[in-house]
């Protein structure tokens, strides 16, 4: 299957692996059916449609459809980091802060702009056998409706080194 992916050209192949582990290990992601639209050394942006899978009773994203692409935002910058790095970490998130600023009355952009302090943290765990915590600031956004924050996320990211088996 990798030798698959690695035939794509790279947005559509991240697209593709978020939405196969979504497929193969949390559901509710590959239901939402996101969009990697920027991996980079400093920025990780996800778009979740707003759509009958995302919406609530008021015709904007529901709560949950925003904490998942928060999720993502913060979560697939650190998983692709330490693939790439050929290692294996064990990824969670420690909490979860949230404030809801407006409407998510569009498609929403989930971005995390701390790629380079991402990347140091995951050296630092790959170094270490201990879990270390890092918080992330995820932005949401709307670019199609309005250039202004609909809503912004602090989840603290938790690593630690998988030992080898």
């Amino acid at each position: 299957m990798k030798k698959v992916l690695d035939k794509l050209p790279e947005g559509l192949r991240n697209t593709a692996f978020v939405r196969l582990f979504g497929l193969t290990k949390v559901p509710m992601i590959f239901w939402l059916r996101p969009t990697v639209i920027e991996l980079s050394e400093e920025v990780t942006a996800i778009k979740i449609p707003l759509s009958r899978r995302s919406k609530n009773h008021l015709n904007s994203m529901y709560f949950g459809a925003l904490a998942c692409g928060a999720d993502l935002a913060g979560g697939f910058a650190a998983m692709k980091k330490t693939m790439d790095k050929g290692k294996r970490v064990s990824l969670a998130f420690k909490d979860f802060h949230a404030e809801f600023l407006k409407r998510a009355e569009g498609d929403t952009v989930f971005t995390c702009k701390q790629g380079k302090e991402i990347d140091e943290f995951v050296d630092m765990v790959l170094a270490s056998d201990e879990r270390h915590n890092l918080p992330l600031k995820i932005t949401a956004t709307c670019p199609d409706i309005d250039d202004g924050p609909v809503a912004e996320f602090t989840i603290t990211l938790s690593l630690k080194r998988k030992s080898k088996k």
